[in-house]
This record gives structure tokens, C-alpha cells and sequence, in this order.
């Protein structure tokens, strides 16, 4: 048996195998290696970890128990939908490759091999990559419990989301889009859609007290989501920059007035079968109307119209480029939008900026060139 000092474990062999140990009584661990060599890896690290403020009763943890513990942390202070995306994530994803795992032992090329795996297996970059996040993340809170001395996932590479081509309408389309939307109510929907850029979650739970009609100001305050086990509902914008106040053209202004008149007469047509939810653009009956009926409808009439099928989300980056083309400040377009920064409206819609530059390039070159006059001052002095 190979003694050391204090603090430092022993190695020793016993039977076949060679025994690490580290730490003394109720904080005592230990493993067993086919190797001296690596028994004695396994000590020296162990011992580095101890030094490094590694808590004795977070190296007994397997990642999986980890994971669970940090999802009840995590729910309270994420949006509902992200954290069934999270515990989707760990349960799918995670847990079965390496759940298993202490913890502490966690290394980044068992992380790099799980990405790996699972783009081998079909999964898609960007699954993967969320996959990346949540590990991430849950790391991060274990470094700060003291519970690993790293966050190994600093160290791989998660693999790239291809950038999706994005795929808009120019003005002349989106005439063509509303005419041949076939119900009214849908017609003035992406009306809205296009002129604000708002999402379509915003758009659904736009209320008429949110309307300042005589400013022509819409203050966006919630969205609808639809949650596991709940439901349709009302919930917080996605951010803090998405709660928000647009201001309106006259012809939005006129077109909603004119939407209104038609609501309150199918609420008098429904009688006690009406639901009042002060909804903007509500169901049959005054409930939250589900996205998927509204996405039918936008379907058919960009069927209808002989329109590429593009998504619905395609109607706000249609709203955003066409602002940024029409010279409209990239600032006000951003905060239209509700990004929480400039550069992300930049980076979004950079293939504009191109056109704009040279739009520039062209004004300034007018504003500063001088005018030759040489030959009018001659005209003037022979006369």
C-alpha cells in the first residue's frame, strides 16, 4: 500500500484491482482500476477537485439526479413552455446516453460524443443544439453550487444551425394576400401582421382596451400560447422589449374600426354562446382563437392568391424588411419588432443593408459634391 500525507489518498492493491482512495470517514471515497496508473489518475484528481471547493455531496451524484433537481430549480424562473422544452430535452436526450454518469466525472469528449451521436441519429442541428444549452446552462449552475470546478461544456463545439433562407412578400404580394383572404376578420389579422411586424402570439391576444384610438397607439402587454395540460392562455410577451406601444397608420385605424362594428354584431348574433374575452380578434364565440385555424386561413389565401407557401412568421420579416427598405430607421424598426437589441435586427435583416448602403453612398456624394457654376457666372457677366 502506497501511503501519502494528509489529504493527499492512498493507492493500493487489493486482489486483481488497485483501490484509490481520497478523504477519511463519513467524506471517504473510493474506486476500483484494472491499472495502478490509473487508479493513481483518478486520486490525483480527485484530491485537485477537493482543493478546488468541490462539495463532498454533490461528487456522489450521478448527472441525471443532477438534472432533476436543477429542472424544479429551472421552473421557476423560465417562461412554462421553455421548461417543458428542458425537461423534454433532459428525459429524450440526455439522460439515456449519459445519465448514468457522477457528475463529477463528467468530460467533454463524453458531451462532444452525445452531439455526435445524435446528428449521426438523425436529430437535427438545431435539437442539438439546444441540447448544448441545457447543458450549459445546468452546468453553470452546478459550478456555482460548488458541486463541479468546471463547466465542461466551454470546451466542445456544438455544431452549427444552418441559417434558414428567409422568405418574404414585396408590397405588390401583399395586396394580392389580403384580397384574397375570403373572411374579414383574417383579412384585418394579417393586415395587422404585416404593418406592426407584431408575432403571431402577440396579434392573438391583442385586447380592444389595449387600443388608444385616438393616438393611434396599440400597447402589446401579452401573448397567447398554448401549454401542455392548460391549454390556450394568456401569458407574458417573450420578453421584456416585447412589451411595447406601436403606433398605427390611419388606414389600420380605419380597417379595425370597421372590424369592431362587424364583431359586435356577431356577438349580438351568438347571444349567451359568446364568451367576452375583450379580444381583438377572437374565435366564433369570443374565446382565444387557436393559431392553427388562423394558419389554415393564411394558407388558403396564399393558395388562393398564387403566392409562395411561406410561413406566417415570414408576414414579420416581411414587415421588417419592407420598413428598413423604405429608409425607415433600423432603431424604430427594432423597437417595432420588440428585439431587445439593435443588433439583432441588423444581423437578422442584413440582406437589406446592402441596398441602404448604396442608397447612402449616393446621397452623401450629392450632398457634398460641388456644383460647377463656372459656366452660368460667365453667362451672367456678358449680360
Amino acid at each position: 500500500m502506497a501511503k501519502r500525507g494528509a489529504g493527499e489518498g492512498s493507492v493500493y492493491k487489493r486482489g486483481n484491482s488497485w483501490v484509490a482512495q481520497v478523504g477519511s470517514g463519513k467524506n471517504r471515497e473510493y474506486r476500483s482500476f484494472k491499472t495502478q496508473r490509473e487508479a493513481n489518475s483518478w486520486r490525483l484528481k480527485a484530491v485537485e477537485q477537493r482543493r478546488q471547493g468541490l462539495d463532498f455531496a454533490g461528487s456522489k451524484v450521478t448527472l441525471a439526479k443532477f438534472l432533476d433537481d436543477w429542472l424544479v430549480v429551472a421552473r421557476s424562473s423560465v417562461r412554462p413552455n421553455t421548461y417543458y422544452q428542458y425537461a423534454q430535452i433532459v428525459r429524450d436526450h440526455i439522460n439515456p446516453t449519459l445519465g448514468k454518469v457522477l457528475l463529477k466525472d463528467l468530460r467533454p469528449e463524453q458531451v462532444q460524443s452525445l452531439y455526435t451521436s445524435k446528428l449521426k441519429n438523425g436529430v437535427s442541428p438545431r435539437t442539438t443544439r439546444m441540447i448544448h444549452a441545457v447543458i450549459r446552462r445546468a452546468l453553470n449552475h452546478a459550478l456555482q453550487l460548488g458541486s463541479v470546478i468546471r463547466n465542461v461544456s466551454a470546451l466542445v463545439t456544438p455544431p452549427k444551425v444552418p441559417k434558414k433562407e428567409m422568405q418574404i412578400l414585396d408590397e405588390y404580394q401583399v395586396r394580392q394576400l389580403i384580397q384574397a383572404t375570403e373572411r374579414p376578420q383574417m383579412a384585418v389579422l394579417f393586415w395587422m401582421a404585416v404593418t406592426t411586424g407584431l408575432r403571431q402570439g402577440e396579434i392573438l391576444g391583442l385586447k380592444w382596451s389595449d387600443l388608444d384610438w385616438d393616438n393611434r397607439r396599440i400597447h402589446v402587454q401579452r401573448q397567447i400560447q398554448r401549454r401542455k395540460g392548460e391549454g390556450l392562455v394568456f401569458c407574458e410577451p417573450k420578453s421584456s422589449s416585447g412589451r411595447r406601444v406601436i403606433v398605427l397608420g390611419q388606414s389600420t385605424i380605419e380597417k379595425l374600426r370597421s372590424h369592431k362594428n362587424r364583431q359586435e354584431k356577431e356577438r349580438m348574433l351568438k347571444g349567451n354562446e359568446w364568451q367576452e374575452n375583450d379580444l381583438i380578434f377572437p374565435s366564433p364565440i369570443g374565446t382565444p382563437l387557436d393559431s392553427s385555424n388562423v394558419v389554415k386561413a393564411y394558407k388558403r389565401s396564399l393558395e388562393k392568391a398564387g403566392l409562395p407557401n411561406i410561413r406566417f412568421h415570414d408576414l414579420r420579416h416581411t414587415a421588417a424588411t419592407l420598413m428598413l427598405q423604405e429608409g425607415i430607421n433600423p432603431k424604430i424598426v427594432q423597437e417595432r419588432l420588440g428585439h431587445a437589441d439593435i443588433s439583432l435586427t441588423l444581423n437578422t435583416y442584413s440582406h437589406v443593408l446592402p441596398h441602404l448602403q448604396e442608397e447612402a453612398a449616393e446621397k452623401m456624394d450629392e450632398l457634398l459634391t460641388l456644383i460647377d457654376v463656372s459656366d452660368e457666372l460667365e453667362v451672367i457677366k456678358k449680360t
